[in-house]
């Protein structure tokens, strides 16, 4: 059986076709994103406070300000507010993230006063693009995704999806990540980790602990504010990295960007199978 994939990219939407044998199988179509694409990561600046609604306003380069709610700093808050003065002191040698300390943990009955100020730096990632008249909507709970797994930084746990059901392969999952991954990152193990060898999990790990190190990397070096850290993989990448299959024939995609991105998504997850990936 021949299994291949045809990515059409226009300008408004990009669709995707799975065929085996010459037979349509799967097919999913979205539109292409905008520029404040959900996952993308920005230091941005507290431009307003909102006590009443316990809230602020951050501008991330986006025409209109976008929205952070307390609730949205998320718990380790307090360790990447000293993490980042750590990193913005010295701009030649890198902090490690390993070396940090974690902070105690942020109230969830908070006040946003009490923790933010106007013209603080703040790491923030998109969870919602703009609608309208509203700006994107921000999170403080940054996060990595990956086909197998979704890489948290200044978490502690490593958590498998429930859809795995066996607990043997549950138990193996969890030890064997929590064997590799770095102190003061936490990761969630997706449903198609399941029956993966340790290798091809620790490969996809060391992928987004470098989009992690690029990320503050970029912070530490730039000191243009507000500044996009990380983009979120195109739509197209995305969809295929939930898509992908190694025993896949050809990738055939009608658009030379999306063909480069998806050419070094494949050198990084799979680079035996580069070759398959046709423009």
């Amino acid at each position: 059986m021949t299994s291949e994939v045809i990515i059409d990219v226009q300008p408004k939407e990009i669709s995707i076709a799975l065929l085996e044998d010459k037979s349509l199988v799967e097919y999913q179509n979205e539109p292409r994103e905008t520029t404040f694409a959900v996952g993308n990561i920005y230091v941005g600046k507290v431009r307003k406070l909102m006590p009443g609604l316990n809230a602020c306003f951050v501008d991330v380069g986006s025409e209109k300000d976008a929205f952070l709610h307390y609730l949205d700093l998320g718990l380790q808050f307090g360790s990447y507010e000293k993490y980042l003065k750590q990193v913005a002191s010295d701009r030649k040698k890198l902090y490690p993230i390993g070396k940090a300390t974690v902070q105690p943990t942020l109230p969830k009955e908070g006040s946003i006063q009490n923790v933010l100020k106007v013209g603080q730096e703040i790491l923030v990632q998109v969870v919602k693009e703009p609608i309208n008249t509203k700006g994107p909507r921000l999170t403080c709970e940054l996060s990595f995704a990956g086909r197998y797994m979704v890489l948290i930084p200044f978490g502690d746990k490593v958590s498998v999806s429930s859809k795995i059901k066996r607990g043997e392969e549950r138990s193996r999952l969890k030890q064997l990540v929590q064997s590799m991954k770095p102190k003061n990152f936490g990761v969630i193990v997706r449903t198609v980790a399941e029956g993966k060898r340790a290798a091809e999990l620790d490969q996809e790990l060391k992928v987004l602990l470098k989009r992690w190190d690029d990320a503050i990397s970029k912070f530490q070096k730039t000191t243009e504010r507000p500044l996009l850290l990380f983009e979120e993989q195109t739509r197209a990448v995305a969809l295929l990295r939930d898509l992908f299959n190694p025993t896949y024939d050809g990738i055939y995609v009608n658009d030379a960007e999306i063909h480069r991105q998806i050419h070094d998504y494949l050198s990084l997850i799979a680079p035996d199978k580069v070759e398959i990936v046709k423009l």
